[in-house]
């Protein structure tokens, strides 16, 4: 089954998705919304749903380091009843703390420049989001 990985963000959709057998995450692209249109996100992940046969989402949860939820938070979670109720497909929120920083440090190793980093870190943070569930859920 695909599953597909979003770290959202208010002008940007990170995504990623993973193989048939739920193994491996791949990026597959940023897509710039309005700020704060949760609307034309929906939009976004749709077509992304439609054309790569997904069966599942899997959604970042931006907390605060001290584990509290604020404004992202809420955000997030508008925009998962959003997708339940326009796509009828699960939809597991994931602690995305930290997987911004993950992936500027990942791209840091890489030597890619900074316009290079800017454009990329969205979709290299829904593919650490995507490959944490995939890797927590193959050892139960």
């Amino acid at each position: 089954m695909k599953i597909l990985g979003i770290d959202l963000g208010s002008k940007t959709v990170g995504m990623a998705i993973s193989d048939y057998l739920e193994i491996v995450a791949t990026p597959i692209g940023t897509s710039t919304i309005e700020e704060n249109n949760l609307v034309q996100a929906l939009e976004c992940v749709k077509i992304v749903v439609k054309e790569r046969d997904v069966k599942k989402i899997v959604l970042g949860l931006p907390k605060n380091m001290d584990g509290t939820e604020g404004y992202q938070s809420e955000y997030s979670l508008n925009f998962k009843k959003m997708l339940e109720e326009e796509l009828k497909l699960p939809v597991v929120m994931l602690d995305e703390r930290l997987t911004t920083r993950m992936a500027h440090s990942v791209m840091l190793q890489a030597d890619m420049s900074r316009n290079k980093r800017k454009q990329n870190v969205d979709k290299i943070a829904a593919t650490i989001i995507l490959q944490t569930y995939l890797d927590t859920q193959a050892r139960h």
